[in-house]
């Protein structure tokens, strides 16, 4: 099977990680949407990342989908998502949060950099701002009530706090601060130094 994307996409990375977790080999093909947007779409008419090509052809996009789908491949016990309810229920709520962080990050990065300056509208990038720092102010209070664990291993809700912090921080390094989240910035240095996360740098 084979992942398309860059890894500087949180959605890809999260893809890449989880996959290498739960014991699935990918290939990995670097493929912009932006850089290369004719080459995607003859992979992907949607032009999608990530988009997962699997070996019959048929392709799969969205992170949240691609890695639903690893699961129900992977081994039972390498599953990255608990089974009891409560802790289930706990992890979404963090992945929830984690993946809209991501989402404003890329937001106000395409408005900084895509949009002309004299046609921003501010207001909204404000609306962005506080989504963004709300997410993440809401991923510190969780992390506060209960620690993600630290033991050498990771779930797919520390994969995907981590990925998005450290995302943040690439693109929109104003937005956030170690001082103001310390329990994010400690739990994302701890994952960043993993060897999943090692070997899947953002390009």
């Amino acid at each position: 099977m084979k992942l398309i994307g860059m890894l500087d996409s949180p959605f890809v990375r999260r893809v890449a990680i989880s996959a290498k977790r739960l014991g699935i080999a990918l290939e990995h093909e670097s493929v912009s949407v932006f850089r290369t947007f004719e080459q995607f779409r003859q992979i992907n008419p949607v032009v999608k990342a990530p988009t997962l090509v699997l070996d019959d052809g048929e392709v799969l996009m969205d992170s949240t989908l691609i890695i639903d789908y690893l699961e129900t491949l992977a081994k039972p016990d390498r599953s990255l998502m608990p089974t009891v309810i409560e802790q289930r229920l706990r992890s979404l709520r963090l992945i929830g949060l984690a993946l809209a962080a991501s989402e404003k990050s890329v937001q106000l990065y395409y408005e900084r950099n895509l949009r002309p300056a004299e046609i921003q509208y501010g207001p909204w990038v404000e609306r962005v701002e506080g989504q963004l720092a709300a997410a993440y102010q809401a991923l510190e209070q969780e992390l506060e009530k209960q620690p993600l664990k630290t033991d050498g291993s990771i779930d797919q809700s520390g994969i995907t706090l981590a990925v998005a912090w450290s995302f943040t921080h690439y693109v929109v390094p104003d937005q956030v601060s170690s001082e103001r989240f310390p329990r994010i910035a400690a739990f994302t240095d701890y994952a960043e130094g993993l060897e999943v996360f090692v070997s899947t740098p953002i390009d």
